[in-house]
């Protein structure tokens, strides 16, 4: 995570003195795209307001060229999205988003042609699959483009299924196993009996693993990921936090048996995933929790996730009570006691994890303690 921040530069605008007039010199690999957000350089700062008010030499006037004139009227969008240290960081977002719809589709067309050859449980992983390459995919040429490596992004090579993503999968799985004993106690969940038997135990388990380690990468990396890296360069860190983790909740909503509480949960808990990512520097943690949750929920406890009860899991368990309590077709996410559980992760992270690591070595903005 090397090189100087796009958004700490400022351009120099003092005008030269005559003397000091000279070629410009050579540019090196950062000031290559100065489109994407690296300054000019003081002697073009200076040749272009010289351009643009008509001086062409030292001490000589002449009117703007109808020709330059001409061609800034003819790019009247080009100040919504270019400023004068490059391309806005939300345009570099936007052109991020563009290019995972692309892949999507590009992807999505190429499995509805073999779709009537896969079984209901290959057409999902591949699914999944396909949503994850079309959010990491985008995030490689960006990082070409940016001029920096793609683990600036939040997913280090170095640190790949290291510490933080097991410590993450164990706070996952035991967070939500404390809320589901909560749910016992309070006469709410029943565990029921095995659904399994023998060798399909093991196999679920290892695929339910596989599939919401795929989901925790599309969703982790999409939400906060790139897209958190890239505008918390034009609005910090925790303004683009909670943006993108209304987001995250706002697009569960296409979940069948999703509800309002159940969506207010996901965007929570997002935004806790947000602070695990500023203190501990990567997206490790939050896909290792990410992935333990989904998986307890769909796998080791068989209750709804997000709405959905899917095949292939372990016990016939059941809900029953009110949906306050419950969170009823939501399932556990959205019973009134996940938010419990959330503010309890805050605190206990906070605790555990009091120092900011996210952006310490330059990759983004300074950024202050929380």
């Amino acid at each position: 995570m090397s090189g100087t921040p796009l958004d700490n530069l400022k351009m120099d605008n003092k005008p030269l003195p005559p003397s000091s007039a000279e070629p410009d010199p050579p540019q090196t690999a950062d000031d290559k795209s100065v489109v994407w957000g690296r300054a000019p350089s003081p002697v073009q700062a200076e040749r272009s307001s010289a351009v643009a008010s008509g001086q062409t030499g030292v001490g000589t006037a002449t009117p703007a060229s109808p020709t330059t004139t001409g061609a800034r009227r003819e790019n009247p969008l080009r100040d919504v999205f270019v400023g004068p240290q490059g391309i806005y960081p939300g345009t570099r977002w936007l052109i991020y988003l563009a290019m995972a719809f692309v892949v999507f589709e590009l992807e999505g067309w190429l499995l509805l042609s073999v779709r009537s050859h896969l079984s209901d449980l290959s057409w999902r992983m591949m699914f999944e699959a396909s949503m994850m390459l079309a959010a990491i995919l985008p995030g490689f040429v960006m990082a070409r483009i940016e001029g920096r490596p793609f683990g600036d992004f939040g997913l280090p090579a170095r640190r790949a299924f290291g510490r933080n993503f097991w410590v993450g999968t164990l706070w996952g799985i035991v967070s939500l196993s404390v809320l589901m004993l909560a749910l016992r106690v309070a006469g709410a969940f029943e565990f029921g009996a095995l659904e399994l038997h023998g060798a399909r135990i093991l196999g679920f388990a290892v695929y339910y693993a596989v599939l919401f380690l795929l989901t925790a990468f599309f969703e982790d990396f999409l939400m906060r990921g790139y897209s958190q890296w890239v505008l918390s360069r034009g609005m910090n860190f925790w303004p683009a936090a909670a943006l993108l983790s209304f987001a995250f909740g706002y697009i569960h909503g296409g979940n069948p048996g999703e509800a309002k509480t159940g969506l207010v949960a996901a965007g929570l808990i997002g935004f806790f995933l947000c602070l695990t990512l500023r203190r501990t520097g990567d997206l490790w943690w939050a896909v290792g929790f990410h992935m333990a949750w989904d998986w307890g929920e769909s796998y080791l406890y068989s209750v709804p996730d997000s709405g959905q009860v899917l095949p292939g899991h372990l016990l016939n368990s059941s809900l029953h009570g009110p949906d306050w309590l419950t969170g009823g077709s939501v399932g556990p996410e959205g019973s009134y006691l996940v938010f419990v559980v959330i503010g309890a992760l805050w605190v206990l992270f906070d605790r555990v994890y009091p120092q900011v690591k996210y952006g310490a070595n330059g990759a983004t903005r300074t950024l202050s303690s929380s």
